[in-house]
Parts: structure tokens; C-alpha cells; sequence
């Protein structure tokens, strides 16, 4: 080759190994189209050709007989066969426990490529593996090397990963042999121990409580040293809390095991016996009961990890139901909160290093649940990342009954991972060792990228879906295998002893001295009593209503708020109609004394932030407001930057944050209740695009939210703000579905209200957060209006910020001032309380005959205040439920019952509003003002010959 061509191909002399294979991939999408690569990269291919074009210097020798031998052809194909051996390498590997090879792999021989291993000798070992061991000196020896490494028990996927740092250094920790790391004998007989009480501990249940549900780790037993390993790794690392979601197969082990949940405390469940009895006053470990419980496969436990009588750290496994994966974002939510300081103004400071969350999937679950998939979407959100999760895909090769080619359209369970990028491992669960490896790269992998990381636990369920199922019934050659198969215990202890790290005599020690454990433990079990009953006690604050809480400001400390949220630097230019509305908002509260809807919060946010709470609150258009209302963040209109007045507050001595959301509401509201939970001290919001958005999130309101706190003792004053109100815009912009949220509230399980005034927004969201720092917080939900934002029947005067209150009845002014005279009594709630206030000041005639109360906090129901204005009511003919909603929907068929049990004898309650339908709202606007109309006249025209 001449001088010239050596410096035409200095670049390529950089690239080597994975490198080079991965410049030649990229070459290839250059060829097709020069815009689909790296910007760097194209013009390096536009200046310097082909990467495949090597040089003598980098071949390493002059030798024209070499350069014979090695044509370049013959260096590029060598390349591709070895990228190959990398990207499908996962094919030819021994994952699964049954099987030793999978596919016939093309990939690996040399014919396909127009090698020979001749051709390969004559080709330095590092152009294709330059991480290799030093005794790999040729291209031969590397591709056999190179075939070793990705054929073993533990298989790798990163080709989907598109950072080439994080490629890299991915490929040089496999083919290095740094994931290897050398494990001590000591550790490998405490891994043999750890798998001998998660055996035994199955057995023992198996034998003990014959045909009881427990959900079975058997097949899985790694799942368990796996976590050993993650949380004493996260702790080393810095971290002061590990928080684990799981469903529920191998839950009973991971309690006992990993949060040292006493064997007692377990055994006592399956005996049906009182365990809250047996659950230690003190100790390590935390266990949260409900008043009315939960199956012991769902709950959830809190261990403190202590050196020293120092708490190191805490480990949280979630409570969660059998909606298996929808624990996901609430972990996530825990683990962002444990991040998060938030005790100063601004934005909270966040370290990712402070906690790590760990999420365990089924594998029909990780690829069929479309929560999995949203919450993996927020991996790298600004508002949600959390530093990179450890997930494990439990994967015993088999759904309820169904197998994996009914149960996906993918390969592999883990499939769905690569379109997020995240880097995945393959890991027989019968190879001990393989599997800590898996946890090395993992947890490494985490702290440099601070991401996302997949390990595919791949085994099999030695019994069926729960211990009552027969297996062989739907799969009869699968579990011919698997009762021949031996345990991993059996296997690794057969391995340390073949290796002379342990002896026969000691490995009988050990089970020995495990099964004594259980036995000991389960003479501490009080026997059962089949006679006694228990009955389910509620705590003292239950039904005993709110506490009065004071949440009016002084009219000068409001003044001064208001004059921080309208000021902006000198340099920030704001868009000039927005700037028009903010100094209008402004003069009319200073010059008028008025608050619309969106000054009302953003003086009760502010005010809460002034008295110490921090404030968290997310949807897909919090920032802004889905209806240009709220204005929070301002954009600058020259350079796009942002400036926030929450975040300046001269006197705020909390944190605001204030995320746009992605285009979920599964995973965020999950992720919002997680992080509550986690931060009970912080007021979290979510708000809803529109209010019928929420049933897309429907398991978290069910499962979680409504119920948590009777199942599990899980205290949450999350706030789920929910537009709705019927404008003819047709059934999935007008309903929030309030029907839903009244028939899920019973024992004080959340508010529910359906606000019609500024003032009464401002102290319902001060009440809340005062409610933060009390036992009797519980969730609230406010369906918030739409065209009301603007209403001018919804402004309020600042005195009723200052002197006001939140009323869970308002009487229509003007109405109700001769009660002796009122024949009806009209109740409402929401915008067809403004509406009917609007059709009122339209009329000219006497209204003595009618009063309306609007109801703004259905849930816990008014009953005493109705009651009182009812005594009043001496010549009371008929109540009136009036809604907009259809009749099957909305809140009569909750009021119904409730208004009947206070009305006076003899007198009716009947309902006006919309028949009973199939779909919230019509979709024609002008039938929806006609029958608007008739709703609001019928409503306020009294029949005589009545």
C-alpha cells in the first residue's frame, strides 16, 4: 500500500474489536441512507471510505505474502462473523435448564463468512476482541474465545443499545472476563446455605399446610441469593433505601428471606391463627396490617439493615394485589421520593444514589401487562427517572396455564425491554454463580449510567400456578422433565462438593439445622381455632368526619403572594397574551378583590409552600393546564427558557416541583401514589387531562388508593384532580366518571368533591395538606371544572380567603330567605350548580317556593348540615336530585339512599336529569343544550297541581 493509502485510513486505525464491528454496522446504514448515522461518523465515512479498507500498520505486518493470505475482504468478514457472535451469541447459549441448544446457528461457522480457520491465524487477535485474555493471540483463538463467552449459562443482548459508551464498556465487562469475578469459597457454601432454607422453607409449607395457595419460588430458588446480592451491592454503593416490587409466586421466600419476616408470623397465616398477635413490638423487621387484611401473598413488609446498631439502610417490599405488574410504578414513585430533599424552595434536589428500586416481573406478565411497558417509558423523564431499576423477570417459561408461544409474539419474554434500550442478560437459574454475575454487570451497569438494567431469570415452576393445580393436565412432557429434574440446591451442593469446597456430612448439617429452625418456629404457632370468629374493627377515626381546621390566610400576607406570582425578571420576556392575562389577574384581586379559579391555587399553593409543605403535582399539561388556566411556568418568548414565581417565594420553606407527564394515565398516577406514600409529608397532585381519562388508570383508583389503607394500613393524601362537567363535547370529554370514585367510598376511604368557587378550591387544598400531619388524611378527589375556569359565578372575593372556610354546602344566593315558604328543596353538585345560579338570575319571578343546596363534598356526605337546613323547611313538598349526568351515572345513585334516610316522612325524592344511558354524553352539542335545557327548567318550574 502506498503512503497516500495509509493516510487516507489513519481514522479506522482507532477501531478495534467490537469497535470496528460496530463502525462496519453503521457503514452499512450510511450506504443506504448518509442521514441515518451519527452526524461524527458521516463525515468521517464522507472523508475516509470504509472501515473494512485496513491498513499494513494495523494488520501489523509488511509482508506481501500476509497481505496475500489476508486479503482485506477476509479482515471485514472476520469482523462481521464475530459482531455476529455478539449480537446472536445469546441463541447458541445454555439459559435454559432443559435444553442445551436452542437454534441452529448459521451465525457461528466459518463457511458462511468464506473463512477458514487459516485465514483467521493470520489476523491479529485484537482487530476482533481487543478485551481478550492475553493468551488470545490470533483471529482464531479469538473467534474461539469469542464462542466460549457467548455460549455459556449466562447469554447477553446489547445490540440494541445505541450509546456507543454505553455499548462498549458493556461488550469489554463481558469479553474482559471482568463480570467473572471470582467467587471465595466461603461465600459459595453461604449461597448454598441461602438456597437450602428457600428450598426447605417450600418444602416445609408443602408438607405442613397441604393445598394451600403459597405460590411457589421452586424452579426459581436463584430469585432469592439474587436479591441477597442486589441490596448488599446497593448498600455498599451509598444506598440508604432499596425498594422491591414483586407479584406474588416466590413472595412468601422473598418475606422470609430477604426482609426477615418471622417464619411464625408466616406459618401463623396459613394456621388461620391472630398473627398480628405474634408480630414483635421491636425488631428488625416493620409489617403493616389493615383493618380488614389481605392475603399473605400480597402483603408487604419493611426491614432495616443495621451494622453496628447503626441503620445502614431500609428495605420496603410493596404491598401488592394480583394485578401483578401494577406495582411497578408505585415502586418507582417510592424510590423517586426517597431521592428527593425536599426542604428548600425550588425544585427538590435530587440524588439517584440515595435509593434503588427493584422491580421482579412474571414472564407472561413483563411482555402481556401494558403497565410494564409505561413505566419502563419513564426511565429517563425528567420528573420521574429514578437513577436506573433493576428488573428481574421471574421466568418460569409458563403463564397460569399457558405456555410462551400463546403467551407473546416475541422470542424472548424480555423483548420488549430492547425498545427502551435497556441492556438485557439471559441467566440459567440453575447455575448459582452465573446468576451473581448477572447481578455484578447489573449493579455496575447502574452506577456508571445511571439506568435501567434487565436480568431474565430463566428456570421453570416445579408445581402448578398455585399448589392446588395439576400441571401435567396442560403441559404433560414439561413436567415429566421437571419432576426428574434435581434442584439447584442439590445441583450446586453436588458441584462444591465435586470441588472439594464442602463435604457430604456438612451439607447434611445444614439442612439439618434449617429444618430444626422450622420446626422451632412453628411450636410458636397458637393452634387453630376453628370456632372463634374475628370481628373486623375499625380504627377511632374512621367515620368520625374531619377535624376543623383553620385555612384562611390574612388578606396582606395574600396581597403579598399575589405580587410574587405576577413578577418576573426584567430580562424575561413572557408571551405578551399571557402577560396581558397575569397583569389582569393581578388588578383584579389588588383594585377589585377577586379570585378566579387559577389565582385560587396558586395562592393556596403558594401559602402551603410559605407554611412548610412541599408541593409535588404532575399531569400531561400541569405546567400550562390542559385549559390555558393555570400558568405556572412561564417560557420565555427570545430563548425559551423557563422561570417558575412557586419556585422564588421570598418566605417558602418547601420544595415545588411541577412536571408535565407523559401520555399515561396508568403509570403516573401509580408512580404519584407511590411517591405519597413514600413522602407523607408532601402534598402530591395529579391531575387528569380530562376527567374521563382516569379509568385508564382505573386497577390504581380499585386496588390501591381506594383500598390500600384497609388492606395493608398504607396511609395516602394523594389528590386526584379530574375535569368534568357536561358542555357538549361530546362522552369522553365530560364525564370524570364520579359515580365510580362515590360507589368506591365507604369507611372513610377517600373525599370526593365537585367544587363550584374559587374560595372553595383555595381551602379545600389548604385543608388537605393540614390534613398531612394527621391520622385522619386520607385521599381526595375533586372533579374540577372546564368552562367554569372562567365562569364569572366561580370568582370569589378575597374575604372569602381570609375570613372563609371550606363548606361542603353552599345555599344559592338569594334563594332560601323565607325557609317557611320552600316547597322544594333542590340539590346539586358541580356545573349545574352554575348553571342553575345563571337560569336563576335570568328569571323574573317570585323563587320563594325553591331553595338549592350545592352539595361540594359528596364523600364523607353531609348529612348533619342537610339535616339542619331540612328542619327549617316547614312546608317541604318534594327534594330534588338535579344532575346533568345520565341518571345510571353521576352521583344520584349514591345521594339517593343517603338523602332518603334524612328526608321528613311523606316526603318524595325524585330525581331531573338525563335517562339512563350507555354513554355519558351525547355527541351532538345542540341536543346537549336542548336537553341541558330541560334539565335546568324542569328544575326550577314548580307544578301546582302537584
Amino acid at each position: 500500500m502506498s503512503e497516500g493509502t495509509n493516510k487516507r485510513n489513519y481514522p479506522w486505525e482507532n477501531f478495534h474489536g467490537p469497535n470496528l464491528g460496530y463502525v462496519m454496522e453503521q457503514f452499512d446504514l450510511y450506504k443506504s441512507n448518509p442521514d441515518s448515522v451519527d452526524i461524527e461518523l458521516k463525515e468521517m465515512f464522507d472523508q475516509w471510505g470504509s472501515p473494512s479498507i485496513i491498513s499494513n500498520q494495523q494488520i501489523g505486518t509488511t509482508d506481501n505474502e500476509t497481505m496475500n493470505a489476508v486479503s482485506m475482504k477476509k479482515v471485514a468478514e472476520a469482523v462481521k462473523l464475530v459482531t455476529n457472535i455478539r449480537r446472536y451469541g445469546h441463541l447458541n447459549s445454555s439459559i435454559y435448564p432443559f435444553e442445551s441448544t436452542v437454534e441452529k446457528n448459521e451465525f457461528l461457522r466459518l463457511e458462511e463468512y468464506d473463512l477458514t480457520e487459516e485465514d483467521l491465524k493470520h489476523i491479529p487477535a485484537h482487530l476482533l476482541c481487543e478485551d481478550a485474555p492475553a493468551y488470545v493471540t490470533n483471529g482464531l483463538e479469538a473467534y474461539q474465545y469469542l464462542k466460549e463467552v457467548y455460549k455459556s449459562s449466562i447469554a447477553f443482548e446489547f445490540s440494541h443499545v445505541h450509546n456507543y459508551e454505553e455499548k462498549t464498556w458493556l461488550v469489554k465487562m463481558v469479553e474482559s472476563g471482568d463480570i467473572f469475578r471470582p467467587v471465595t469459597n466461603e461465600k459459595r457454601k453461604a449461597m448454598l446455605k441461602r438456597l437450602t432454607e428457600v428450598e426447605g422453607f417450600e418444602q416445609y409449607l408443602h408438607k405442613t399446610f397441604v393445598g394451600q395457595k403459597r405460590f411457589s419460588i421452586e424452579g426459581l430458588d436463584m430469585l432469592v441469593p439474587i436479591l441477597d446480592e442486589l441490596i448488599s451491592k446497593a448498600v455498599d454503593a451509598g444506598s440508604n433505601t432499596i425498594n422491591i416490587g414483586m407479584a406474588h409466586r416466590g413472595r412468601l421466600n422473598v418475606l422470609a428471606h430477604v426482609l426477615g419476616k418471622p417464619y411464625e408470623i408466616i406459618f401463623s397465616e396459613f394456621q388461620h391463627a391472630p398473627n398480628k398477635e405474634l408480630v414483635p413490638s421491636e425488631g428488625s423487621i416493620g409489617i403493616n396490617y389493615g383493618w380488614s387484611g389481605d392475603v399473605k401473598y400480597h402483603l408487604g413488609a419493611n426491614k432495616q439493615i443495621t451494622e453496628e446498631s447503626k441503620v445502614q439502610a431500609k428495605v420496603t417490599l410493596a404491598n401488592n394485589p394480583s394485578h401483578l405488574e401494577f406495582i411497578d410504578p408505585i415502586v418507582e414513585g417510592y424510590t423517586r421520593a426517597a431521592q428527593e430533599v425536599r426542604t428548600e424552595k425550588g425544585y427538590p434536589k435530587l440524588n439517584v444514589n440515595e435509593a434503588m428500586a427493584i422491580l421482579i416481573h412474571g414472564d407472561a406478565a413483563f411482555p402481556g401487562e401494558g403497565i410494564v411497558a409505561e413505566t419502563l417509558n419513564l426511565n429517563k423523564l425528567t420528573g420521574y427517572q429514578t437513577g436506573g431499576t433493576i428488573h428481574i423477570i421471574a421466568n418460569n417459561m409458563i403463564g397460569f396455564t399457558t405456555e410462551s408461544r400463546d403467551s407473546r409474539s416475541t422470542k424472548y419474554a424480555s423483548d420488549l425491554a430492547k425498545g427502551y434500550e435497556i441492556p438485557i442478560i439471559h441467566v440459567n437459574a440453575d447455575d448459582p454463580e452465573a446468576c451473581i454475575a448477572a447481578v455484578y454487570i447489573a449493579m455496575e451497569y447502574r452506577k456508571k449510567f445511571k439506568s435501567d438494567f434487565l436480568i431474565d431469570l430463566i428456570g421453570y415452576r416445579r408445581f402448578g400456578h398455585n399448589e392446588m393445580d395439576e400441571p401435567a393436565m396442560t403441559q404433560p412432557k414439561l413436567y415429566e422433565k421437571i419432576r426428574k429434574h434435581p434442584t439447584v440446591r442439590q445441583l450446586y451442593g453436588k458441584q462444591l462438593e465435586n470441588e472439594g469446597v464442602i463435604k457430604s456430612e456438612e451439607i447434611e448439617n445444614i439442612n439439618n439445622e434449617v429444618q430444626t429452625a422450622f420446626e422451632t418456629a412453628y411450636q410458636k404457632v397458637p393452634k387453630k381455632k376453628d370456632s372463634v370468629s374475628h370481628e373486623i374493627k375499625l380504627p377511632k377515626f374512621v367515620n368520625n368526619g374531619l377535624p376543623e381546621l383553620k385555612t384562611a390566610i390574612p388578606k396582606d400576607r395574600i396581597l403579598e403572594l399575589n405580587n410574587e406570582l405576577v413578577t418576573w425578571p426584567e430580562n424575561f420576556s413572557v408571551f405578551s397574551k399571557l402577560q396581558r392575562i397575569l397583569e389582569r389577574r393581578a388588578k383584579a384581586l389588588s383594585e377589585e378583590g377577586k379570585v378566579e379559579w387559577a389565582l385560587g391555587e396558586a395562592l393556596a399553593f403558594a401559602s402551603i409552600l410559605e407554611d412548610g409543605t412541599p408541593i409535588r403535582i404532575t399531569g400531561q399539561d400541569s405546567q400550562r393546564g390542559t385549559f390555558a388556566q393555570r400558568h405556572i411556568v412561564l417560557h420565555d418568548v427570545e430563548n425559551g427558557n423557563t422561570y417558575s414565581p412557586l419556585h422564588r417565594l421570598k418566605d417558602a420553606k418547601a420544595s415545588f416541583a411541577v412536571h408535565n407527564s407523559p401520555l399515561s394515565e396508568g403509570s403516573v398516577i401509580g408512580f404519584e401514589y407511590g411517591y405519597n406514600v413514600f413522602a407523607p409529608e408532601t402534598l402530591v397532585l395529579w391531575e387528569a387531562q380530562y376527567g374521563d381519562f382516569a379509568n385508564a388508570a382505573q386497577v390504581f383508583f380499585d386496588q390501591f388508593i381506594a383500598a390500600g389503607r384497609a388492606k395493608w394500613g398504607q396511609k395516602s393524601g394523594l389528590v386526584m384532580l379530574l375535569p368534568h362537567g357536561f358542555e357538549g363535547q361530546g362522552p369522553e370529554h365530560s364525564s370524570g366518571r364520579l359515580e365510580r370514585f362515590l360507589q368506591l367510598a365507604a369507611e372513610d376511604s377517600w373525599q370526593v368533591a365537585n367544587l363550584t368557587s374559587a374560595s372553595q378550591y383555595f381551602h379545600i387544598l389548604r385543608r388537605q395538606a393540614d390534613l398531612l400531619k394527621r391520622e385522619e388524611v386520607r385521599p381526595l378527589v375533586i372533579m374540577t371544572p372546564k368552562s367554569l375556569l372562567r365562569n364569572p359565578l366561580t370568582v370569589s372575593t378575597i374575604n372569602e380567603l381570609t375570613e372563609g372556610e371550606f363548606k361542603p354546602i353552599v345555599e344559592q344566593p338569594g334563594l332560601g330567605n323565607s325557609p317557611e315558604k320552600v316547597k322544594r328543596l333542590v340539590l346539586c353538585s358541580g356545573k349545574v350548580s352554575i348553571d342553575l345560579a345563571d337560569k336563576i338570575s335570568s328569571m323574573n319571578e317570585d323563587l320563594d317556593w325553591v331553595h338549592v343546596l350545592r352539595v361540594e363534598e359528596l364523600y364523607p356526605f353531609p348529612k348533619k348540615i342537610i339535616s339542619s337546613i331540612l328542619s327549617k323547611l316547614t312546608s317541604l313538598e318534594e327534594i330534588v336530585w338535579v344532575q346533568e349526568e345520565p341518571q345510571n351515572m353521576g352521583a344520584w345513585t349514591f345521594i339517593d339512599s343517603k338523602l332518603r334516610e334524612i328526608t321528613p316522612e311523606g316526603v318524595p325524592v325524585t330525581y331531573i336529569g338525563r335517562r339512563r344511558r350507555q354513554s355519558p354524553a351525547e355527541g351532538d352539542p345542540n341536543i346537549h343544550k336542548k336537553d341541558q335545557e330541560r334539565i335546568l327548567t324542569e328544575a326550577l318550574t314548580w307544578n301546582n297541581e302537584k
